[in-house]
């Protein structure tokens, strides 16, 4: 947990992020350079990684202002404490929405998985001879139940969607979710980067009772990005994101058995250095922008 200035009040911790409650009763999430995979966060620290998932989150922030609100109040209040500079965003209070929304482009991870097993990825039936990497004929929602910290968030059905939440607020998510895939996708595309899937978080606001954007939004740490250039379907595709991270702990080189239950090792120093570059190259090849210049 991130540590916090006295009159703060923490809230919540995730696997990444830290919540806090400001003395005068606002919300301030903290992106920590902690790195989670397969469910365990890592012993191993990412050096600037919060500062990245934050300037890239309110970067797609602003460019997603036209399709959806979001929960965004600021990043430069005067209130937020030098050591937490470039990473911390204050927020307005939702009401959670207890549904990972996730949309896949493409076929890969958990839902190649179920694709192998069933030929369908949470009650979506896609065609037969897809293969890892492969583009999927249109988007798809994918939705899965958000887990406790520790557990593993689990695919479901857009009907059990619909049971948890109902049927309005489940239609709802699938278009917002759709749609900001759509953007995103297109945007990242006339950069040289495929958005390969997503997953985004969504809260009522209190009051108007209206779908708002919450937690990050497309970052490597929620995303999977590729670079267009080396796609490659039929094998796991070079990427800008942590499955970098999952690849190394899978291989023989980690001695890492996951069936095991035991704990991932450390990281080596090359594996840190490497997964920093690579989420500051997505953050740059994305933005325009450079790293340097982020507050922090």
């Amino acid at each position: 947990m991130t540590e916090a200035p006295d009159g703060f009040t923490h809230v919540h911790s995730g696997k990444v992020r830290d919540l806090y409650r400001t003395p005068d009763g606002r919300l301030v999430m903290v992106a920590s350079d902690r790195i989670s995979a397969f469910d365990y966060v890592l012993d191993t620290t990412i050096p600037d990684k919060g500062r990245i998932l934050t300037a890239m989150s309110v970067w797609w922030f602003a460019q997603l202002e036209g399709l959806v609100p979001n929960h965004l109040a600021s990043v430069d209040d005067p209130m937020i404490p030098p050591q937490w500079r470039g990473r911390a965003m204050v927020c307005s209070a939702l009401k959670m929405i207890p549904v990972e929304a996730v949309a896949r482009g493409y076929l890969t991870g958990s839902g190649l998985l179920d694709y192998r097993a069933t030929g369908e990825v949470c009650g979506v039936v896609l065609p037969a001879g897809l293969v890892d990497g492969d583009q999927l004929p249109e988007p798809i929602f994918t939705p899965a139940s958000k887990a406790e910290l520790g557990a593993h968030d689990e695919n479901v059905s857009y009907d059990a969607v619909v049971s948890a939440v109902g049927a309005e607020t489940a239609e709802q998510l699938r278009n917002l979710t759709l749609g900001i895939y759509v953007f995103a996708a297109a945007l990242a595309a006339s950069r040289g980067i495929i958005l390969a899937d997503t997953k985004f978080e969504f809260g009522r606001e209190p009051g108007s009772g209206r779908l708002v954007l919450g937690d990050e939004v497309l970052t490597p740490d929620s995303s999977r990005f590729w670079p267009a250039d080396a796609w490659t379907p039929g094998q796991p595709q070079p990427s800008f994101d942590k499955q970098y991270v999952r690849n190394w702990l899978l291989s023989e080189e980690s001695g890492w058995d996951r069936a095991a239950g035991a704990p991932p090792p450390p990281l080596p120093e090359d594996v840190v250095t490497a997964t920093r570059e690579r989420y500051v190259e997505a953050y740059e090849r994305l933005t325009g922008l450079s790293f340097a210049d982020w507050p922090g």
